[in-house]
């Protein structure tokens, strides 16, 4: 039991650090190794200093969904690690960590949204100064579509997972 419940906790831990980095870093598309666009940013770097130059992406409908579904997922990861840790040393002995599942579970769902309309509309969302066919997804884009079964996955471990002394 002991092992299984580290390897709950590591598993959610490095989930939730990935969702992290796939919601702050600069690169889910790629045109070039020295231009890239995220759910933020624009960026671009520049030979002549060696600094990345960036500017804030144009805001359209399908780009301002794609942050919020981000967002709430990284929300109701670390929501779902808060209640798990209560439920821990609160919780009576034979119970289920339901909510704690659940919140994983609106995580996975949230992240699979998010990178699904970000897939299906990255036109709308990528600057017009560029072409889409020019460039690749990033690995942040990766992490966010990596992160969906391994938060779905655990979330169904929380919710089979009974709590033993």
């Amino acid at each position: 039991m002991a092992y299984l419940l580290i390897f709950v906790t590591m598993l959610h831990l490095i989930t939730l650090a990935m969702l992290f980095i796939a919601t702050m870093e600069k690169s889910w598309w790629v045109w070039n190794p020295t231009e890239s666009s995220d759910l933020w940013y624009n960026c671009r770097l520049d030979n002549s200093t060696g600094t990345w130059l960036c500017a804030t992406t144009k805001e359209t409908e399908w780009l301002q969904a794609v942050q919020v579904l981000m967002i709430l997922s990284v929300v109701f990861s670390s929501v779902s690690f808060l209640v798990f840790l209560g439920q821990l040393f609160t919780m009576s002995k034979g119970g289920l960590f339901y909510f704690t599942g659940l919140c994983q579970v609106f995580a996975g769902l949230t992240a699979f949204s998010a990178a699904l309309i970000y897939t299906l509309h990255n036109k709308e969302i990528l600057p017009d100064s560029k072409s889409p066919t020019s460039g690749d997804f990033g690995y942040c884009y990766i992490l966010a579509w990596v992160c969906v079964p391994l938060l779905l996955c655990s979330g169904v471990m929380y919710i089979h997972l009974r709590k033993k002394e």
